[in-house]
């Protein structure tokens, strides 16, 4: 059911008192303070995937099994995704207090400075082309996990804070469009991670051999600086600018949503399920697959796909945004999800042939258009979710529980799943052994997909609702 968009607002008697004028340059000053933050988010994101499946491994887990390698490699993503949570519920409790703009600078900071120094970082064994010859052994993990806590911590309430920042900022009528801008941000990041990693490993087969491998986590701090001139200059939020003129600040957010938002909570959690995880497997596992023993594809092929996917995402981003303004959050957002549960099997199947251009086709058409379509139409939609006194920290705990659910634990279980394939199929010596994991990773695909599908048909459509309303958009559509 779509919620009346002029419904009243419990805020009270002076809600039309205290109104802050929005003008368009102050909205062009979000979308862009908003979009470089996300570049960075997501230029830190592909990169940690690309360098999970293809050079953390020997460089931090050396192991005679090149599967075992993988796998610690891709523990190490997930734990990133573990504690996002905790600095979803940190940070969010503080943007709910303290206003987006404060979260937004001090998230930033966190996962640009933990990025730049990942390479910094002394490797396992050292090498001879490196910087740092000497190797220091298990510090050199651990000092990496550590830094990925970091990350994650800062992460956790990131695009939160980017993607409420512009659903308050925007129009009403045209909220879906100017939510989805900053996301387009993540397309910046994602192709300028996979540019610096191609230019990178162009000529270098064995990059872990060279300093190389360093370069793309150092420019992290070139971003960092961009986006923090940007988020200086922004306003406050109209929507928190009101709350704090009329003493509306919640003290307790933690408590009273928990209290009251718990159905919006576990929909958004089911919502993203199928968005999060397949953008996490067709940009980490799909690489380390194509790029095994069973399949064969050498060179630079993730950061090839990555390229033309997130171009393609670039335009389908802003279209889906604009879509769910026409046609409904829900309507939009189930849409791109059955297109990415039809194709599932034939994508992954495609994968397994061992063809540069076809591998480059489809995982441009997975991600360009059924990932990041959901993704383009998911701001507004968890934002609108949320009552103003809590939605920083619903939106964050929302996204960032799914976040550990399905971005991060996908690559791990598909890690494990070739892994399984390849002992079952006789040991990695055995020609072809693992190539026929792809059913199992797409079947697996296919459960989160049909979980985020069946919460559509359970979620009410909020378009337009009034942010300013504290009820959430279940409590506000049930009335």
């Amino acid at each position: 059911m779509t919620l009346n968009p002029h419904s009243p607002s419990t805020a009270g008697p002076e809600a039309h008192t205290d109104i802050p004028v929005v003008t368009t340059k102050d909205l062009c000053k979000a979308a862009w303070g908003a979009s470089v933050g996300s570049a960075l988010e997501y230029y830190d994101f592909a990169l940690y995937s690309l360098a999970s499946a293809l050079v953390f491994g020997p460089l931090f887990f050396p192991s005679e099994n090149a599967s075992t390698g993988l796998v610690l490699s891709f523990a190490t993503y997930f734990i990133g995704f573990a504690v996002r949570p905790l600095g979803g519920v940190f940070f969010g409790r503080l943007g709910d207090r303290l206003g987006r703009k404060f979260v937004l600078m001090a998230t930033i900071i966190m996962m640009g400075v933990a990025s730049t120094c990942i390479g910094l970082l002394p490797t396992y064994h050292g090498s001879e082309g490196d910087w740092y010859s000497g190797g220091v052994g298990m510090l050199a993990p651990i000092l990496l996990i550590l830094l990925r806590i970091v990350q994650g911590l800062g992460a956790g309430a990131e695009m939160a804070g980017a993607s409420i920042l512009m659903t308050e900022y925007s129009p009403p009528n045209k909220r879906g469009f100017y939510a989805s801008l900053p996301f387009l941000g993540v397309q910046v990041g994602t192709v300028t991670a996979a540019l610096v990693y191609f230019l990178v490993y162009r000529g270098h087969s064995e990059i872990t051999d060279t300093w190389l491998w360093r370069v793309p986590f150092l420019a992290s701090v070139v971003i960092l600086g961009v986006a923090m001139y940007l988020r200086v200059n922004l306003k406050e939020s109209p929507t928190f600018e009101k709350l704090e003129v009329r003493d509306q600040i919640d003290e307790r957010p933690l408590h009273n949503l928990l209290a009251h938002s718990r159905p919006s909570l576990l929909r958004g959690i089911g919502l993203r399920l199928a968005e999060n995880g397949s953008s996490s497997m067709y940009q980490a596992l799909a690489v380390a697959y194509v790029t095994s023993a069973a399949v064969g594809i050498k060179g630079p092929i993730g950061a090839l796909s990555l390229v033309f996917a997130a171009s393609l995402g670039a335009i389908v981003i802003p279209i889906a945004g604009k879509l769910s303004d026409r046609f409904g959050r829900v309507r939009t957002y189930r849409a791109f999800a059955y297109f990415q549960l039809v194709s599932a099997f034939p994508i992954w199947w495609a994968l397994s042939q061992g063809s540069v251009v076809l591998t480059i086709v489809v995982i441009s058409l997975a991600l360009g258009i059924g990932t990041w379509g959901m993704f383009g139409s998911q701001s507004a939609f968890m934002c609108e979710l949320f009552g103003s006194r809590q939605r920083y920290l619903g939106v964050s705990v929302a996204r960032e529980i799914s976040a550990v659910l399905s971005g991060g634990i996908a690559p791990l279980i598909g890690a494990w799943i070739i892994a399984m394939v390849v002992a079952t199929d006789g040991g990695p010596d055995v020609p072809g052994a693992g190539l026929g994991s792809w059913v199992f990773i797409a079947g697996y695909l296919c459960i989160l997909t049909l979980i985020t599908i069946g919460t559509t048909y359970i979620t009410p459509d909020p378009i337009n609702r009034d942010l300013d309303d504290p009820r959430d958009a279940i409590a506000a559509d049930r009335s």
